[in-house]
């Protein structure tokens, strides 16, 4: 069963299957749902797991939470990764240095780590829809990745409608054109003058909204989310941290039962949070090394204690799915840590007062799973420059996390770092890296650049998108986005009446 971080507000149910918490994200006083337990895994476990495939061992997790799915809609899911490049390995580890390990979980669909989740979700939520015979319309914010994958999974699903906002100018070319391009009619996509924080606020409210709900009620549409405040998402960000364990074992990097450091490059905190999930679970994390960019608001809570907004601005980056300031998952952790009554004034105390201060224990407490460390753009770039020279090719994303892994390590251990990323959506920082240059190339420019300098094949799914139309280009400002959703459902509703 789930449970609220926030506590309960007395409307609704105490506590709720699986299956309501993904249709219904938005919990009492604005909080998120949790499991109220998490399962055991233990050496056992994990050596039978050594045997096994990603897909084999992806049902084996979702058994033990005892989600409300039944087992045949969880493997028509979990299929949904044979499509990825190599169906016999969705998410392969690379490995770069003696010790160091890439987790690529990129090698789906829209070549970002979010297919991962979004893939199997996706499905599982449009088969809840059309089970209850309702229909539902799914908000999305994105930084760049998310809203693809969205799209991706949700395109002509029945009984589904999707909305996905993204920042305008916050996006890559590829990112942009992969939503903007979308033929579906379900599917609606919106630029908005502002940054990433300003589209997951904007979703965060109209999720809250009690007027948007009556008003999408009398249409009889349910609401629901794919962004990470869903735990629909965040129960299959768990797996591919267990897996990477399970390929470390695999290859003889690491003795069974020894721990590893994972280093994440974190934006939402959602990969973070599977990650720690994991490590209640029984994987023997050592330590979730968290690596930012100059927007380095965890870092300051992490080896602070403080998470001030105060007199902050949204700093952009190379590394745009990083440039977030509110970063949702954060608050399953303090709940995890410090309980609901805690977690409530914590963040009431970040909406009234745009900052809190943990204290000294509680900071102990948060510095038990995590470190962090962050970087500039001109790090990432001499990554970049660096493996490329190697012969491996990573996203600016992916670059951040080698300040982690050489300033935060402090024990001879096997690293997996989660590569969040494909190159192909963040070429003209890849290309002026490789190139050492700061020429403003087009997305097309540095994508042909890159695989010609360096000899690697550009994927039919990002080449062509160059050459399709774009459908969705309008951009409009944060308060004109509840009055374009509407004007959207009545849209495709006059269309389906036809």
């Amino acid at each position: 069963m789930f449970i609220e971080t926030r506590g309960n507000d007395g409307q609704r149910p105490n506590k709720v299957p699986f299956s309501f918490a993904i249709l219904n994200p938005s919990a009492s006083f604005g909080g998120l749902y949790v499991p109220e337990n998490l399962p055991k895994i233990d050496t056992t476990f994990l050596e039978k797991a050594s045997k096994k495939s990603y897909k084999e061992i992806t049902l084996d997790i979702l058994r033990l939470f005892n989600i409300d799915i039944e087992e045949e809609v969880m493997q028509k899911a979990v299929a949904l990764y044979d499509t990825f490049d190599d169906a016999s390995e969705p998410t392969p580890l690379s490995q770069i240095e003696e010790d160091l390990f890439v987790n690529e979980l990129y090698h789906g669909p829209t070549r970002a780590f979010k297919d991962m989740a979004l893939q199997p979700f996706g499905y599982i939520l449009s088969h809840l829809a059309q089970k209850l015979n309702e229909q539902y319309l799914i908000l999305a914010a994105t930084s760049g990745d998310t809203g693809p994958a969205t799209l991706d999974t949700f395109a002509n699903k029945p009984n589904i409608k999707v909305v996905c906002l993204y920042p305008d100018g916050g996006t890559s070319d590829v990112q942009r054109l992969q939503m903007t391009t979308q033929k579906s009619p379900n599917l609606k996509i919106i630029g908005i003058h502002g940054n990433f924080d300003d589209a997951q606020n904007a979703l965060k409210s109209l999720l809250a909204s009690p007027s948007f709900k009556e008003t999408l009620n009398a249409k009889e549409i349910k609401l629901s989310a794919a962004n990470s405040v869903n735990f629909g998402r965040i129960i299959f960000q768990i797996i591919y941290h267990i897996y990477a364990y399970v390929a470390l074992l695999k290859k003889d990097k690491v003795e069974l039962g020894k721990p590893f450091y994972t280093i994440i490059p974190s934006g939402n905190f959602g990969n973070a949070l599977g990650a720690y999930y994991a490590k209640k679970m029984g994987l023997p994390i050592e330590k979730i090394l968290i690596a930012s960019n100059i927007n380095n608001i965890l870092t300051d809570l992490i080896t602070t204690g403080v998470y001030d907004l105060r007199n902050r601005s949204l700093l952009q980056t190379t590394s745009p799915a990083m440039d977030i300031l509110i970063s949702s998952n954060v608050e399953r952790v303090l709940f995890d840590k410090f309980g609901a009554a805690r977690t409530k004034e914590l963040m009431d105390s970040l909406k009234e007062n745009k900052f809190y201060t943990l204290s000294k224990e509680e900071l102990a407490q948060l510095q038990e799973d995590f470190e962090a460390v962050y970087s500039d753009d001109a790090f990432g770039k001499e990554q970049i420059k660096h493996y490329a020279d190697q012969g491996y090719i990573m996203d600016p994303h992916t670059a951040t996390c080698l300040k982690a892994y050489k300033e935060l390590k402090a024990k001879p251990l096997p690293c997996v770092l989660c590569s969040t990323a494909e190159w192909t959506k963040f070429a003209p920082t890849m290309f002026n890296a490789i190139q050492q240059n700061s020429v403003k190339y087009s997305d097309k420019e540095a994508l042909e650049g890159i695989s010609k300098a360096l000899h690697v094949k550009i994927p039919e799914c990002i080449s062509t998108l160059f050459n399709e139309p774009v459908i969705h280009n309008k951009i409009v400002e944060k308060e004109s986005i509840e009055a374009e959703i509407f004007d959207f459902l009545n849209l495709t509703c006059k269309k389906e009446c036809q």
